[in-house]
């Protein structure tokens, strides 16, 4: 099935397989950081850390072994842009990961893939095959002496914490998915205790851009916080589903008009973990200093229930929490035990209130990214959709 997809003038733009590795290897790693430290480029797992940072840490790390991660656990709902890179531009992805292995001077690269992503395997295994045939992978990498570098592909085992770097590396290593303490840093201490990046599919495919067209010309792109610009994965009440490049800084009410949504009531930005934006926030632009998201765009019109949205999301992080810390595996299942009094209407506005705050508790004190970000849709949900939430029967008591 062919993915339906707008291209853009980044991501999609034109690229020749190799076309980046065989420039790269006439720079000094010092060149590639210094472009990458131009363009301005943020991870696109959502978290927003600058690249050539996480990059010139790994650099300057004394170790003899170094390690390349490629976070292709695509586990957020709603969000399949990663999907499409791997299946249709390889090249991008992959020469990415070779650059970051010379910048850095790493010898292996290892690329995560989503257990739900097996049919992917063997297409990626033959083309990292093609790859090392055109000496664009292995020994001596585009004839450069001594530039040995290899990727190897391993498969997840369906858990979203895996997405969470900690938790990716130790699913790596054969253990439990589960977030370590930080610090240390992968920048230090990471696959199998060295110094290791962990970077998005698509921050990869960036990256093979940069280095042939320049960080200047990348950050002509986007917002000057949000540069360049950015994958939306669109699903929902909309007649244009699909795969979106689009510059970052973008209007909520913009994308909305290209994909053709229409009596829109609400707009998740950034998968289950994201923020939901009513009606009257639609002028919000989409990019760091404003609503972030790693790509999941998903569109509600009039006719669907916010409380069925919520429960559904909070169905989601109840069963997803790894159970490690305990804001994340005793907060979720709370929040999800308020919107089931929200359904039966025996609630109270104290303790819904009472819930939020819980909420904001868990967003600081919980250990990693799941726990931090799983109140966010109860809580922009209620305060976004007060009317309609709280619509319902039982008591009511303040």
């Amino acid at each position: 099935m062919e993915n339906k997809k707008r291209k853009g003038a980044v991501i999609f733009s034109p690229y020749k397989k190799g076309e980046a590795i065989k420039k790269v290897v006439e720079l000094k790693r010092e060149d590639v950081l210094f472009e990458l430290r131009e363009s301005k480029l943020k991870g696109r797992g959502c978290a927003g850390f600058p690249t050539a940072t996480k990059w010139t840490l790994v650099a300057a790390a004394s170790s003899q072994e170094k390690y390349i991660v490629c976070n292709a656990d695509e586990g957020e709902p709603g969000t399949f842009k990663d999907r499409v890179l791997l299946l249709e531009y390889p090249e991008l992805v992959f020469d990415g990961m070779v650059i970051a292995g010379y910048t850095i001077g790493a010898k292996t690269g290892i690329l995560y893939l989503r257990g739900e992503y097996e049919y992917m395997l063997k297409s990626l295994e033959d083309y990292l095959e093609s790859m090392r045939k055109e000496k664009l992978l292995g020994k001596n990498i585009a004839g450069k002496e001594g530039f040995d570098f290899d990727i190897i592909i391993r498969l997840g085992s369906g858990a979203y914490v895996c997405g969470e770097e900690t938790a990716l590396i130790e699913s790596l290593e054969g253990n439990r998915g589960e977030a370590r303490n930080r610090p240390p840093y992968p920048v230090n201490t990471g696959f199998m205790g060295k110094p290791t990046t962990v970077n998005n599919v698509e921050t990869f495919a960036a990256v093979s851009h940069i280095v042939v067209k320049g960080g200047t010309w990348y950050r002509k792109h986007g917002t000057d916080k949000s540069t360049g610009s950015k994958l939306f994965s669109v699903s929902g009440d909309c007649e244009r589903p699909g795969v979106y490049e689009l510059p970052w800084g973008i209007k909520v009410s913009e994308l909305l008009e290209i994909v053709g949504a229409k009596d829109t009531k609400a707009v998740q930005v950034g998968g289950a973990s994201g923020i939901c934006i009513p009606k009257s926030q639609f002028d919000r632009i989409l990019g760091y200093e404003d609503a972030a998201t790693g790509g999941s765009i998903m569109i509600f019109n009039e006719s669907r229930n916010m409380l069925h949205i919520l429960k559904n999301f909070m169905e989601f992080f109840v069963e997803e929490s790894c159970g490690q810390c305990t804001p994340c595996r005793i907060g979720n299942v709370k929040l999800l035990e308020g919107v089931e009094m929200l359904e039966n209407g025996t609630y109270t506005f104290g303790y819904m209130n009472q819930l939020k705050e819980l909420g904001k508790s868990m967003q600081i004190a919980s250990k990693c990214g799941l726990g931090q970000s799983s109140p966010n849709a109860f809580i922009s949900i209620l305060e976004n959709f007060k009317e309609e939430i709280f619509n319902g029967g039982g008591n009511h008591a303040k």
